[in-house]
């Protein structure tokens, strides 16, 4: 048993992962088993594994309650000597609109802890067998969306990161996807650079789409994505398909670090 969990945390944050059932942390695992009541964002986090984890646990689906109705919800168990836990899709620090809950608790005096998951994007990466940084190719990954309801700062436009030439993980975006491929051809992208779209990651329902720019649009369109999707652009992906050599010097038998010594 963890030390965070041994310690008194009346309201834990748990990332519940990417989807599959069995990609939840074991700390996030322990503390739904423990927990007497769970607020879950039910249209995104599958029923199937609260109930696994949390099988006594007094259920809440937050995804038709108000910042007030859950922080209530919180607060009325919390006073009759009840543990919370606050189970979010992904790891709560993506996207996961924890910042306005925790400050509300911290206004409140009341002691929280966050449990990180494992995020979409890491699940998509592994269902397309995908390293996102390659040697020469690409050293940074960019978790972004396009602008919708939500604004986005002016510097963050994606036609403005667009322009490194980065890996670039797109979220809650394939909705509007026609926006997503002319942000990006705005930038240091083609209609030639590879693109994939991974629906439900780690779901038993799976939709994986491997395309390019030029065929994105469609390619979704045909597919029925509408939502649930994650969109992946970059020159990673297709290093193996062109046979490009991005050999990390790490395991290079030439190469000398902490551990070996090579050569060089």
């Amino acid at each position: 048993m963890t030390e965070l969990i041994e310690q008194s945390y009346p309201v834990s944050f748990v990332g519940a992962g990417p989807g599959a059932v069995d990609l939840i942390t074991v700390r996030g695992a322990e503390l739904l088993a423990k927990a007497d009541v769970v607020i879950y964002a039910g249209s995104l986090v599958d029923r199937k594994l609260v109930e696994r984890y949390a099988s006594g646990a007094v259920l809440h689906d937050s995804s038709t309650m108000t910042l007030g109705e859950v922080i209530t919800a919180m607060m009325d168990s919390l006073s009759s000597g009840l543990k919370v836990v606050r189970l979010h899709t992904g790891d709560p620090s993506i996207y996961g609109a924890i910042q306005e809950q925790m400050e509300a608790l911290d206004r409140l005096n009341v002691r929280y802890q966050v449990v990180p998951g494992v995020t979409s994007a890491f699940a998509a990466a592994a269902s397309l067998r995908q390293e996102l940084t390659l040697p020469e190719i690409s050293q940074t990954v960019i978790f972004t969306r396009v602008e919708g309801r939500t604004p986005i700062p002016e510097r963050e436009r994606l036609r403005r990161v667009a322009g490194i030439g980065a890996t670039v993980v797109i979220y809650l975006s394939v909705g509007m996807v026609d926006k997503v491929v002319e942000e990006l051809l705005a930038g240091a992208y083609t209609e030639k650079t590879d693109a994939a779209v991974v629906c439900r990651a780690s779901w038993d329902d799976e939709l994986i789409i491997r395309c390019n720019l030029a065929s994105l649009a469609q390619s979704v369109r045909e597919a029925g994505i509408e939502r649930h999707a994650l969109i992946i652009v970059g020159d990673v992906l297709a290093a193996r398909r062109e046979g490009v050599k991005a050999k990390s010097m790490l395991y290079d038998e030439s190469f000398t670090h902490g551990c070996r010594r090579g050569s060089y």
